[in-house]
């Protein structure tokens, strides 16, 4: 067998570089054995897209990386690794020749290797990968029931698969010791569930984690699920930024501040980010963006739109255009890009600028937006005139489209004038550091809004933080059942059995005041980071059912305007899977329209001989109508003053009866509000919200016209759904089906993420 490492020549002139190593590369390659291992298992004949074959030989970090997954499996212990390897290294033909040579290992006595990756587009790219290279006994798992058919009848291949594919493994699928499994891109950590029926349904398998994306302090819990005690630095191989740079795959990229006096204060673009991106409960979500609303009138004043515009034309006249580059301006939102359009058009000529975005939702009833709303093909005629070092087009105008996947080596600058960080900021600024020719040296990122300062933590990997996050983890599943208890404790006496209205009302009794809810929400905040880090371990399973219920109770008892005393942290992804997993709230009668319209039954309501109980079931019954509307700014006032009313309550300042008629006031007030709003409204931000969804996902694969999909999707459930469908299995029943319908339609059924992301909407909206 070869060694597992191979020294990269270092051409420069600092310590170890220079002959010296140019030498120690040359032995180390040279050696007979791992001459040997190369033509063996690191040479591969492939067949590219216009039928070209290629001989294809490993780069260094894949040769090591593979290696170091081969001599662990036949090693036998530790059972499991993590490779980190920058974007753009080369992982789909690492996991081939790993697999390749895995498959070739007679110790290994005819091992199943699995490539499971969690998204449609790349299960289509990684089996693309495998199958180009012509790798024998390759077959991939369509279906659910074919995976568990191919585990079951102990198929000794290479199998390709999706994560979303264990989601119904229904217990162990196979106990041999001798599956190797590669999860690619494992730095996501929203698998949830599915990660931890995977490795339940194969218990003895080896498990290597494989992302190209720096782990920062939201993902430690990859390191957790992948990463084995016995690396020191928490992966088996690491192939960084620094190193991609140096052996010449990308360039280095070089931050410029510029327009010091308009940086935005840093506190605010902390807030636009968080309102920005999709990690937060809709609660949180809306509370961020008034706040966020702030730094947008700042960002899009006319006056500094026109000095920074005038700023980037100059900039870019000087020092990028005349060497052959072109550039992106990345905007705060989509209305930012007709600003900063016409404001470069003062300095550059029409045909130097073009704007790139997604035209949906309310835009696309906008004259203003109808020239952008451009169709593939179109879109992709405008990108390759971008690329084209001749055509006149210099600058892309964006917000959000192209900051993730669009290649174009030309491109050298990025003027960032949005609050971007970790991941976001990473993925966008890495458009700028593709090679092109001699001339380009470097990527230049000119930063007019301040997010400078988190660059660096975005490309910089804290390993001597890892390792103290590797000890905390492992201390984690100590304190899981402590934190657990501190969080019932809140709830003695309650059943925990007592499912919808009652249970829920019955455990908000025990939370009587902003002071102890605020203290269960700490409680149950500390306890979900615990659950958070640990999914998807098996060890959880026990504590499930007690974390749904607990998680349905922060949620009813959230304020209905998105802040408290304190901002409620947003659930994470995992546990938010968890709640919607196979939980239906029974319903309430919501009567809430009968007793405001009917006299003698409001009179009823204030005379009931026990007011306080009266008051908590319409205070209950106010809270989820208008959680239904929230994101709605018409209803902002209402919810801001049922909050002060019950705060009012809780400090003595109502008695029973007076927080009763209050709430009746309000109720009347609410109901006149739903009057008043056409009902189209709400479905028409979900139509809007739709749209977004399938433009983003839209690929070369699927082709689809996203509003017949859309419409289609609006019309068959408004056909199947009826009043509280989101509280009953049934309703919840034909809708999933609907849509899985539709789905399946356009070819769309197998992106699960695409699925629930879509459910997700319609619950919310229909």
């Amino acid at each position: 067998e070869g060694e597992s490492v191979i020294s990269p020549p270092r051409f420069g002139e600092g310590p170890g570089e220079g002959l010296k190593s140019v030498k120690l590369a040359l032995q180390s390659l040279l050696r007979p054995s791992v001459i040997l291992d190369i033509l063996a298992h690191f040479t591969l004949f492939a067949t590219d897209k216009k039928n070209r074959r290629l001989k294809l030989v490993c780069r260094y970090q894949q040769y090591e990386g593979a290696n170091k997954i081969v001599q662990r499996v036949l090693a036998g212990t530790p059972r499991k690794g993590l490779i980190w390897h920058f974007q753009g290294s080369g992982k789909s033909l690492l996991m081939v020749f790993a697999a390749q040579k895995l498959r070739l290992q007679p110790a290994l006595r005819n091992p199943a290797v699995l490539i499971v990756v969690d998204r449609l587009d790349l299960d289509a790219q990684i089996s693309a990968t495998f199958h180009a290279t012509d790798i024998p006994n390759l077959i991939k798992a369509e279906s659910r029931e074919e995976l568990a058919q191919f585990l079951r009848q102990d198929t000794r291949k290479i199998i390709i698969t999706t994560i979303f594919k264990f989601g119904e493994a229904g217990g162990v699928l196979n106990e041999r010791d001798n599956i190797i499994v590669l999860v690619d891109e494992a730095h996501r950590t929203q698998e949830g569930d599915l990660g931890m029926q995977m490795r339940a349904s194969l218990p003895h398998a080896f498990l290597f984690g494989l992302t190209g994306t720096p782990i920062n302090r939201r993902d430690r819990n990859t390191f957790y699920a992948f990463g084995a005690e016995e690396d020191e630095r928490g992966y088996m191989s690491r192939y960084g930024f620094e190193e991609s740079i140096r052996d010449g795959a990308t360039l280095p990229l070089h931050f410029e501040p510029r327009l010091i006096d308009l940086h935005i204060d840093k506190a605010a673009i902390d807030e636009a980010y968080a309102a920005l991106t999709g990690s937060l409960t809709d609660l949180d979500r809306e509370n961020l963006a008034r706040m966020a609303s702030r730094l947008a009138i700042l960002v899009k004043a006319p006056d500094r739109v026109a000095k920074i515009c005038a700023d980037i034309a100059a900039h870019f006249q000087a020092n990028v255009q005349p060497n052959g580059f072109k550039g992106m301006v990345v905007t705060f939102d989509q209305a930012s890009c007709l600003l900063y359009k016409a404001a470069l058009d003062e300095h550059l000529p029409a045909e130097a600028s073009e704007i790139v975005i997604s035209v949906s939702g309310k835009e696309r009833e906008d004259e203003r937006y109808k020239p952008y709303k451009r169709g593939r093909d179109e879109e992709e005629k405008l990108l390759d005139r971008f690329r084209d070092p001749n055509d006149p087009l210099q600058l892309l105008v964006v917000t959000a489209k192209l900051l993730t996947g669009f290649d174009a080596p030309i491109l050298q600058a990025m003027y960032l004038d949005k609050p971007l960080r970790d991941h976001t900021l990473l993925q966008a600024i890495t458009r700028t550091n593709r090679t092109y020719g001699d001339k380009k040296s470097h990527g230049l990122i000119v930063d007019y809004l301040g997010v400078f300062d988190d660059i660096a933590s975005a490309l910089e990997f804290d390993e001597a933080g890892f390792r103290q996050v590797v000890s905390d983890i492992a201390n984690l599943k100590a304190k899981l059942p402590g934190a657990m208890q501190q969080c019932l404790t809140y709830f003695a006496g309650v059943d925990r059995s007592l499912s919808g209205y009652e249970g829920l009302l019955a455990a908000q009794e025990c939370l009587p005041t902003n002071e102890v809810r605020d203290a269960f929400a700490a409680d149950y905040s500390l306890l979900s980071q615990i659950w958070e880090a640990l999914s998807p371990d098996p060890l959880l399973q026990p504590y499930e059912a007690d974390y749904r219920w607990l998680s349905q109770v922060y949620v009813s008892v959230q304020p209905t305007t998105g802040t408290g005393r304190l901002i409620w942290h947003a659930l994470g992804a995992k546990t938010v899977e968890l709640i919607h997993q196979n939980v239906t709230v029974a319903a309430i009668h919501d009567d809430l329209d009968e007793i405001v319209l009917d006299a003698e039954l409001l009179e009823a309501v204030l005379n009931t001989p026990d007011p306080r109980a009266k008051a908590r079931e319409i205070e209950f019954k106010l809270g989820q109508r208008l959680r239904k509307h929230m994101g709605n700014p018409r209803y902002l006032a209402l919810s801001e003053r049922l909050e002060a009313l019950k705060e009012r309550h809780e400090r003595g300042q109502l008695h029973s009866i007076e927080f009763l008629k209050s709430l009746l006031d309000l109720a009347t007030d609410l109901v006149q509000a739903e009057k008043e709003t056409p009902p189209e409204e709400d479905e028409d931000r979900g139509k809007a919200a739709l749209t977004a969804l399938f433009e983003e996902v839209r690929t070369q694969n699927t082709p689809v016209v996203v509003e017949r999909v859309v419409a289609d999707i609006d019309e068959i459930v408004r056909l199947v759904r009826f009043p509280g469908w989101q509280t009953t299995s049934a309703g919840e029943r034909e809708v999933r089906q609907a849509l899985r319908k539709t789905l399946f339609k356009y070819k769309l059924h197998q992106d699960k993420d695409l699925f629930e992301k879509a459910y997700g909407y319609i619950r919310e909206y229909y």
